[in-house]
């Protein structure tokens, strides 16, 4: 596996070993000891996946408490797959970055605690699967809007369909004060 270069601090692009043939291929989509040599030391404890249509956009969507950790990655088909830095302090918070995640590329996207992470559908459909290394609580579930133009994200050109939650999530400027994630150093 191979750790690709990022823009922002703290979250993590791999790029998997696939062996392939004419048959298909085969990929570990996750072995602890190789993900703690390339920094992801956490202990996931859940499994998540979705399906979703073209167009559909979910998120920007981050836990307060103890926060949660994610590694995603798109089993089928092609999503644009974004990261939000939220930790006060933090020389890009605010700032977004953006990855291609497909069924082609394999890639896999790890987003620390202190960021909210989206992703919309590029292809006819996608399934996002990921681990969390926190169980899901509902009560601790928050989100800033997905077209936040504060954050400015740059979405692919197609008809992005959120959820009603989402399309009512409030900006990050309401909610910067009361985050509980801080930038060390």
């Amino acid at each position: 596996m191979e750790r690709l270069e990022t823009r922002l601090e703290g979250p993590i692009l791999i790029k998997p070993l696939v062996h392939g043939d004419a048959r298909g291929f085969f990929h570990e989509t996750y072995r602890r000891d190789a993900y703690a040599e390339l920094g992801i030391a956490d202990e996931f404890v859940q499994d998540n996946h979705s399906r979703s249509r073209h167009g559909i956009v979910r998120g920007m969507h981050f836990q307060i408490g103890r926060g949660q950790s994610k590694l995603v990655r798109c089993g089928h088909g092609a999503v644009m797959d974004v990261v939000v830095d939220l930790r006060r302090g933090s020389p890009t918070f605010g700032d977004w970055e953006g990855f291609e995640l497909s069924d082609e590329n394999l890639h896999q996207l790890y987003c620390p605690i202190g960021f909210a992470h989206g992703f919309c559908v590029v292809s006819d459909s996608a399934d996002v699967i990921y681990k969390c290394d926190a169980y899901y609580d509902q009560s601790i579930e928050r989100g800033i809007r997905y077209d936040d133009p504060d954050v400015g994200i740059e979405w692919p050109d197609v008809e992005l369909v959120p959820s009603e939650r989402d399309a009512r999530a409030p900006r990050l400027a309401e909610v910067a004060d009361e985050l509980p994630f801080e930038y060390r150093n």
